[in-house]
């Protein structure tokens, strides 16, 4: 791991380094990248950074649109999907000012920094450990049209129950609808693309759990990662996209982390595990509590469950995502926790039984969301729950230790959900986000941005008609 520049330098010459590429999140969610040539790469360049427009990276213009980027040096690795040698770093967004730069506070890696910053201010904790879980398809071909006299996607999965009458390397091993979960070879046509995709992540600095098939029978996949920080893992769920991706593409498929992108099967979630920690000691247990839970770790629970319908709009960003938040696929969307329940939003796993990793999770994030502003979202509610003390139990959102999809609509309608919609979503974070300006970690002025972008999104893609319709209202 480079901790100087001369590290940096070492490995260039040792791997006949052409080019060092920098990697820069944007508002979504999505890296951009520019790159210099190798022997460009000096002191300046690590004090002053590059420059560049952050106006095309959706910031909100309450600065100047000139930045810089400043790379972070211990992030250096290898680009494996690049021909040319390359050296890749992620980093950090300035604003140019005088006499010194300073961090700029829309930036999301700087807002999970500052987070960060805030929770060891608040005496709290000093470590948020948290654990992604990435679930993925993988299809073979892809093909979308969005033209006015077209809205139209063929999806094509040789896996899949929908090709058995294919011709398209048919060796008829398909999987019935939903029974993709840990099936074997040869069903599992997909099993070596997920060692590399896991040999890949490990290759930039991501400690893979495990992998295996998922419920959806049509290519859906599961990468689990071991536990780790949470700037660190906001870092890995941008390298897990790069990866899963490129490695697919680099095999002659294509792979998405999109909520929902069939009907009827299974939609990819983005669970995520979380503790605290504080002077290394565990902050969420107590041997007597609830799930062996201590009283911070409930009222954890009870900031996240209090604001969950304004989270949404940070943890599941798109229209798709509420495609995917419907009852019947594991997906949970009634605001409750309890022990091994998934149709909870807040899941307690019982096989977390060691003080270390006493945890809990949150069920409804997706990976359409930006990972910074996701996480550091999720933590800013524990925060205000442990200091408003909020009671999940006392507040009347559990737990629910039976099936929560089983109960009669009569009971459902006394429990509260998830919004059904982004524009739902969007309504509660507009009402309801003070928790996440306290400390200054989300400026007013992003969350006024990141609304009005996101509403852009749900009106542009109300204006298209979908085949659904057609099929419901075009005799009418």
């Amino acid at each position: 791991m480079a901790k100087t520049l001369d590290d940096i330098r070492a490995m260039i010459k040792e791997n006949d380094i052409k080019f060092v590429d920098f990697k820069l999140t944007d508002m979504d969610g999505r890296w951009r990248h520019l790159s210099i040539p190798a022997e460009r790469l000096n002191e300046t360049t690590m004090v002053a950074g590059i420059g560049f427009d952050g106006s095309n990276y959706g910031y909100a213009k309450v600065e100047k649109s000139d930045m810089v980027f400043i790379p972070v040096l211990d992030s250096a690795v290898i680009d494996p999907y690049a021909d040319v040698p390359t050296l890749s770093m992620i980093g950090d967004v300035q604003v140019i000012d005088l006499p010194n730069n300073r961090p700029f506070s829309h930036y999301p890696r700087n807002v999970a920094i500052r987070a960060l910053e805030y929770m060891k201010e608040l005496g709290i904790a000093d470590e948020m450990i948290i654990g992604p879980e990435f679930e993925f398809y993988i299809f073979d071909q892809l093909r979308y049209d969005v033209a006015p006299d077209n809205q139209s996607v063929q999806i094509f999965s040789r896996q899949s129950h929908f090709a058995t009458g294919s011709d398209f390397n048919n060796n008829g091993y398909q999987l019935a609808h939903a029974t993709g979960y840990h099936t074997a070879l040869p069903m599992d046509v997909h099993n070596d693309l997920r060692h590399q995709m896991c040999m890949a992540l490990e290759h930039f600095g991501v400690d893979v759990k495990y992998h295996h098939p998922e419920v959806g029978g049509a290519g859906q996949m599961e990468i689990e990662v071991e536990l780790a920080g949470m700037l660190e893992h906001a870092d890995n769920t941008m390298y897990a996209k790069y990866v899963i991706k490129n490695e697919a593409a680099r095999n002659g498929c294509t792979a998405t982390l999109m909520p929902k992108p069939l009907m009827g099967e299974a939609g990819n979630g983005m669970h995520v595990h979380m503790l605290l920690r504080k002077e290394g000691q565990p902050v969420f247990y107590d041997e007597s509590g609830y799930a062996q839970l201590s009283n911070e770790a409930l009222w954890f629970i009870g900031g996240m469950l209090k604001h969950a319908r304004s989270l949404c709009a940070l943890t599941n960003p798109s229209t798709n995502s509420y495609r995917r938040l419907v009852p019947g696929f594991e997906a949970p969307v009634t605001i409750g926790y309890a022990v091994s329940n998934r149709s909870a939003v807040v899941r307690i796993p019982a096989y977390a039984k060691a003080p270390d990793v006493k945890r809990f999770e949150l069920r409804n994030p997706d990976a359409t969301c930006n990972p910074y502003f996701a996480y550091s979202a999720i933590l800013m509610a524990g925060l205000d729950g442990i200091k408003n003390q909020i009671d999940p139990h006392e507040a009347g959102w559990g737990p629910y230790d039976f099936n929560l999809f089983e109960l009669s609509d009569e009971e459902k309608a006394k429990i509260e959900g998830l919004p059904a919609t982004l524009a739902e979503a969007l309504d509660e974070l507009e009402k309801d986000h003070e928790y996440l300006t306290a400390g200054g970690v989300f400026p007013e002025e992003l969350i006024k941005k990141f609304i009005s972008m996101k509403r852009k999104d749900n009106d542009d893609i109300q204006k298209y008609p979908t085949p659904m319709e057609f099929l419901k209202y075009y005799d009418l």
